[in-house]
């Protein structure tokens, strides 16, 4: 039989929310690669599944050694099933070089979907969730992070970020220099577990809260930038609206498609469309 590699989703915080799939895979690996060999023998016990497979540490600084191991394993036809602290491998944890080598090698690379607090996180926090980017862990160094921050400011998408407690208010105020003090943010502490915090407001006023000390594993959700609005005439913005919809769109979706496009209030352009219609001829 091929081996084949499963990525496990495990739980943020609680058991309860792990399916049936997950326990069966963790019974039923002939390998477990794991970032944290209590943690798993904690979350078998609560879930009361018996583990027959070999058990092995899989993180950050012993990955690249594992590897010859764990892909001999898999060659032998062995089922590889690898699970990280909380969410799935690979985001901002130990999986990467085990999934690219395992893909070049030709073995098979599946998953057990389960929790990840990026989207948790974003589905939460009340910020836009249509389209969204992951920035993983900003950098630890002042210089870096702000950096870092400085070459988002424009990104238009709603931004996650993971980061220490300890680093919080620091990256709080950077961000709040980067984008604005103003812009909205949501602050997410201990996804699904007991204590469970989110934070929602403007990015000084969340650093001002977390310079007390905040303790727990962070999630970190900023509002994209707001486009700036263009600075059309009432006649540009009707012809702009005329030229949707000679294009074929209908009137309402040519409206919204020039509200996109100039960041302007609907109001303003339906009113162009409206002020800009020759009057009608007198009787």
């Amino acid at each position: 039989m091929d081996g084949r590699l499963v990525l496990g989703g495990a739980p943020l915080g609680q058991p309860g929310d792990v399916g049936p799939r997950l326990r069966a895979a963790m019974a039923s690996a002939d390998v477990l690669a794991v970032e944290d060999t209590r943690r798993l023998h904690r979350l078998a016990s609560d879930l009361e599944v018996s583990l027959t497979g070999r058990i092995v540490t899989f993180h950050e600084s012993v990955e690249r050694a594992r590897l010859p191991g764990l892909l001999a394993a898999l060659a032998e036809g062995q089922t590889v099933l690898l699970l990280t602290d909380a969410g799935m491998p690979s985001v901002s944890d130990p999986g990467y070089t085990l999934v690219r080598a395992a893909i070049e090698a030709g073995i098979l690379v599946t998953s057990v979907p389960g929790p990840s607090a990026v989207t948790t996180a974003l589905a939460v926090s009340g910020l836009p969730c249509d389209r969204f980017c992951f920035e993983g862990f900003l950098p630890r160094r002042g210089g870096e992070r702000r950096s870092r921050l400085a070459g988002l400011a424009d990104e238009r998408r709603t931004m996650v970020f993971f980061e220490s407690p300890h680093r919080l208010a620091d990256a709080l105020r950077d961000a709040a220099s980067a984008f604005g003090s103003d812009r909205p943010a949501a602050v997410c502490r201990e996804l699904t577990k007991t204590h469970e915090e989110i934070r929602r407001g403007p990015l000084a006023e969340l650093a001002e809260w977390a310079a007390d000390g905040v303790r727990g594993e962070i999630t970190l959700v900023v509002a994209g930038a707001v486009a700036a609005p263009v600075a059309l005439s009432t006649e540009e913005l009707a012809a702009a609206v005329a030229a949707e919809e000679a294009a074929g769109a209908t009137r309402k979706d040519a409206i919204r498609a020039v509200v996109v496009r100039t960041g302007l209030p609907r109001r303003t352009v339906y009113d162009a469309v409206v002020t800009s219609k020759p009057s009608p001829s007198a009787p």
